[in-house]
């Protein structure tokens, strides 16, 4: 073993692990460096021997405290952060708790909300006739619900990078990690009519309405960055989702990652493979998915109409 570390050197050490070795991304790496941060603050100036069972546990107390206010979602996110710092430090044979000592708190299982079939046809009929620019936000909406991807991947997407003719293309998910993804043939409809309809030559698939700004002598002009000025946010696009499901009358909460989750619900009730979908969704663990089966389990409807009379 190596002599005892301070705590403040060993977590700079293993933020600067996960962004080099780990290649992790910029979100993961922020997170982990908040929650440390806090674990910091609490522990004090210690040295790496000095990180013991009981001062978790009370570091656990402290999050749980009302004066904290925090999740059992949130508290478990900071114990995931403190255990991947504790497996970094064992691998450089520094002195800590192991580990596997350490468990998450039990929460109760995750629900998910989604839309049924009539419910996708009214968001899309708002849409159409509410829209101000129903050429866009019907590709945006068509491509999320046919795609399954995340709001940040498609905030992200290049014109160039999609292929509409083998209607498919790669994005980079969560750990950066590469998945192919699939088009409907009526997602390719909607974004060829958009694709169709745009007279500029930026990269961004999805971009906002402002004016393009004149160059001298009145001709328009591209900037420097290839349009990332007019690049959709994730808050922009999520903002027109919720718009569209107001005005289709549907009350429940629905965001970006609500048609996600009804491409992966629609998938499973019409007989697809969960490694098929967790593979199409881009989840690093089967479990991820799990949460979808207790809604599309015709298995157990069809014992529940036979024998429940």
């Amino acid at each position: 073993m190596q002599r005892p570390k301070q705590l403040g050197e060993l977590l700079e050490a293993f933020l600067t692990h996960c962004e080099i070795e780990k290649n992790q991304s910029r979100k993961t790496i922020d997170n982990y460096g908040r929650y440390l941060r806090r674990f910091h603050e609490f522990a004090g100036n210690i040295v790496s021997d000095q990180i013991t069972l009981p001062l978790i546990q009370k570091y656990r107390l402290f999050l749980n405290s009302e004066e904290m206010n925090l999740s059992r979602k949130t508290q478990n996110y900071h114990t995931i952060a403190l255990r991947a710092f504790l497996k970094y430090c064992v691998k450089q044979d520094v002195e800590v708790v192991a580990p596997e000592k350490i468990e998450l708190a039990k929460i109760p299982e995750r629900t998910v909300e989604f839309l049924n079939d009539e419910e996708v046809s009214a968001l899309f009929d708002a849409c159409e006739k509410y829209s101000k620019n129903p050429a866009r936000d019907l590709a945006l909406l068509e491509t999320l619900y046919s795609t399954g991807l995340r709001v940040s991947e498609l905030a992200a997407l290049d014109r160039e990078k999609i292929d509409l003719k083998r209607r498919e293309f790669m994005v980079r998910g969560k750990g950066r990690k590469p998945r192919i993804v699939f088009l409907t043939e009526k997602a390719v409809e909607r974004l060829s009519t958009y694709i169709a309809q745009r007279d500029d030559a930026f990269d961004p698939l999805f971009i906002n309405a402002g004016r393009r700004r004149k160059a001298q002598g009145g001709s328009n002009t591209t900037d420097i960055t290839k349009g990332e000025s007019r690049r959709l946010s994730t808050v922009s696009i999520e903002a027109l989702v919720r718009k569209y499901a107001m005005l289709a009358g549907i009350t429940k909460k629905v965001t970006p990652h609500t048609l996600r989750h009804s491409f992966a619900t629609t998938l499973l009730q019409n007989g697809a493979d969960i490694r098929a979908v967790q593979e199409m969704l881009g989840h690093s663990s089967i479990t991820t998915t799990q949460i979808y089966t207790h809604l599309t389990n015709r298995r157990l409807r069809e014992i529940h109409d036979k024998f429940h009379k």
